[in-house]
């Protein structure tokens, strides 16, 4: 197994695990997906049961995991049911009780913080149930593996693709902020360990200068107002944004738009959104980390079967994650982000990740013809 050595530098870890659900567990249509391939796991009982978080932090969890992790599943053969906890802790746990009730043979999830993630996988490790932590470490969980992209270097990416469009702006001089994702999901920290990484040097040099550094908390209103604080603070003097995902570029935006400045600030994001996408497109935003879910998908449920199979998994994971809770090295499964800018940004519609009908429309259209995207 090889050791990522940028990822045990981890000083924390965030959370996401994919937690096995009975077709019978609770949800409305829109927040669950049940699927059996016939011939997963033996006689009853879901294989596989998945909880997502949320649907409000970032549209990747039913936009684009959900139909990733439903097709790997499919194409496996094997029976499952995702959850969206919608935000909820005690929704979280409800699902937990129940999927481990309900005798699932492998739990993932994606937590929504430390606390529940641990108090769930605790008590899939005394109902013998195996466990994935997806996207996010659960510190202290003790899950099987951890499926996820080296969340240090989607955070250098966003670092070096401010510079990258801060030089192509001529700017060798410049003020920046940061505005962070929330201080309950593990992976945020990990996102600013590599973009603090990216920027040292520049920053060091005293080229660039940090004058705000606020949490956005994954919300588009908050990191808004964040953002319009730090700008006001600092007379409008701001030259660069890392912003940790599209969700919360999109309130940045909102509020350079309303100074007459959108498009004349670089901003950064995460997801490859069809908001973050539409930005790029507009020339509002300089680029997002595309994550394609289907490798995180593809590699969950490889992981799930051989654990359902009992069959040999070390040849599925690429690496490892120190766990800072246990400083046990969890075995991983990660996967490589891609930073996408105009330059690019077809890769995401011809991976299937985009669609051109919800990217390219009304006055969005136009910048798709011109960006050459076709459908």
């Amino acid at each position: 197994m090889v050791r990522t050595s940028v990822l045990k530098r981890f000083t924390a870890v965030a959370v996401m695990a994919l937690v096995a659900v009975t077709a019978a567990a609770c949800g409305s249509d829109d927040s669950s997906t049940a699927g059996d391939g016939g011939n997963g796991g033996g006689g009853g009982g879901t294989d596989i049961g998945v909880i997502l978080p949320d649907a409000t932090t970032s549209p990747r969890w039913e936009a684009n995991d959900k139909p990733s992790l439903s097709k790997a599943f499919d194409d496996a053969g094997v029976s499952y049911d995702i959850q969206n906890a919608q935000g909820s802790v005690d929704t979280f746990g409800q699902l937990c009780d129940q999927m481990i009730g309900e005798g699932v043979k492998v739990l993932m999830i994606v937590n929504l913080d430390q606390e529940s993630g641990k108090a769930c996988l605790d008590k899939a490790t005394a109902a013998g149930v195996q466990s994935i932590d997806y996207d996010r470490l659960t510190p202290g969980g003790g899950a099987s593996f951890y499926v996820s992209f080296d969340n240090v270097a989607v955070g250098g990416l966003m670092g070096t693709g401010l510079i990258a469009a801060l030089d192509a702006a001529g700017k060798t001089k410049a003020n920046i902020v940061y505005v962070n994702g929330a201080a309950t999901d593990n992976n945020a920290s990990l996102f600013k360990q590599g973009y603090e990484e990216a920027l040292a040097d520049k920053i060091d040099s005293g080229d660039y200068t940090l004058v705000g550094d606020q949490s956005g908390e994954w919300d588009a209103t908050k990191a808004g107002d964040v953002f319009e604080q730090m700008y006001t603070d600092n007379g409008g003097k701001i030259d660069g944004a890392v912003v940790a995902n599209d969700t919360m570029a999109g309130g940045v935006i909102a509020r350079l738009k309303a100074a007459g400045s959108a498009g004349q600030v670089p901003v950064t994001g995460q997801d490859a959104s069809v908001e973050g996408l539409q930005n790029i497109l507009m020339g509002y935003q300089a680029g997002t980390v595309y994550k394609n879910t289907d490798l995180e998908a593809d590699a969950a449920a490889k992981l799930a079967i051989a654990l359902i199979n009992g069959d040999d998994t070390s040849s599925l994971a690429n690496g490892s994650v120190t766990d800072p809770d246990t400083n046990k090295d969890v075995p991983s499964a990660l996967a490589v982000p891609v930073w996408v800018t105009l330059d690019n940004i077809q890769t995401v519609f011809d991976d299937g990740f985009a669609a051109y009908a919800d990217v390219c429309t009304d006055d969005v259209k136009a910048a798709c013809d011109k960006a050459g995207i076709t459908e």
